[in-house]
């Protein structure tokens, strides 16, 4: 929940590269990341993986205008629209690109080597069929908001009476932490050019979300002492992640929302 997903910053950058925000270099240097290199498999007209540059250019010459993510987990498809493959292999990676204008997504598949601290990283996109519909269980950007912040609220108070919200110093110096990174700047930037502040701050609190949940979790049991007070505890944690998930998916796709709604 930390750490930005790879099809979130394959969408966000994706979509600024075909709004012609950003050229395709930077577009890739900043999907890429820390990564060694990125490949796209199963890619119409080649019969071999591509590089990320050459795959993204097919892919607008096939039609594709925008795109979505898709991060489900088990029993919540969120952003996904099928066909069965494509959902089944979506929820196994837990993350997915969906194109907007061509039956198509991207599933990334992750190859890790070498020792600690010397990770060698490799990742292949495959290319698979998806449908043209609404995705599953997307909010607006507004709605996204607006849950993202009654969540906080009422996940705050409950944990707070169960003396569970992340209390200790290390969770207090890891908040405090986080706080002074956004605040000077130095946190990577929320969202790729070409998209509204308001997705930007909507990801940001979402992100922001997803460190208090892993605190919590950290946490063990927290100040939950019975069985109800844990069943209770770990109810809340769920539903704000499931929240926090919604709001970033929310974000990755407003892009697309507006422009469904004629904005763009």
């Amino acid at each position: 929940m930390l750490s930005e997903p790879r099809s979130g910053r394959l969408t966000a950058w994706g979509n600024a590269l075909l709004s012609g925000y950003v050229s395709p270099d930077d577009a890739v240097l900043a999907v890429v990341g820390e990564d060694a290199v990125h490949r796209v498999e199963g890619l119409p007209g080649e019969s071999g993986p591509v590089g990320l540059t050459l795959a993204l250019g097919r892919l607008r010459t096939l039609g594709v205008t925008a795109l979505r993510v898709a991060l489900p987990v088990p029993g919540h498809p969120l952003g996904l629209s099928g066909p069965p493959e494509f959902n089944a292999r979506a929820l196994e990676a837990e993350e997915a690109v969906i194109c907007h204008g061509a039956a198509f997504g991207l599933v990334p598949l992750v190859h890790e080597a070498g020792p600690e601290g010397d990770v060698h990283t490799e990742v292949v996109w495959h290319v698979l069929p998806a449908r043209q519909a609404p995705p599953a269980d997307v909010p607006s950007l507004g709605e996204a908001e607006r849950e993202l912040a009654e969540a906080l609220r009422e996940a705050t108070e409950a944990l707070t009476r169960l003396d569970v919200a992340g209390s200790g110093p290390v969770a207090r110096a890891a908040i405090d932490a986080y706080r002074a990174r956004a605040e000077e700047g130095k946190s990577r930037e929320a969202l790729a050019p070409g998209y509204p502040p308001r997705a930007a701050r909507v990801l940001e609190l979402a992100r922001r979300v997803g460190l208090l949940v892993s605190l919590a979790h950290e946490n063990g049991h927290g100040g939950a002492v019975s069985a109800f007070e844990m069943g209770a505890r770990g109810e809340v944690l769920r539903m704000v992640e499931r929240t926090a998930r919604r709001a970033r998916v929310a974000a990755y796709n407003s892009v697309v929302e507006e422009r469904e709604k004629g904005v763009r």
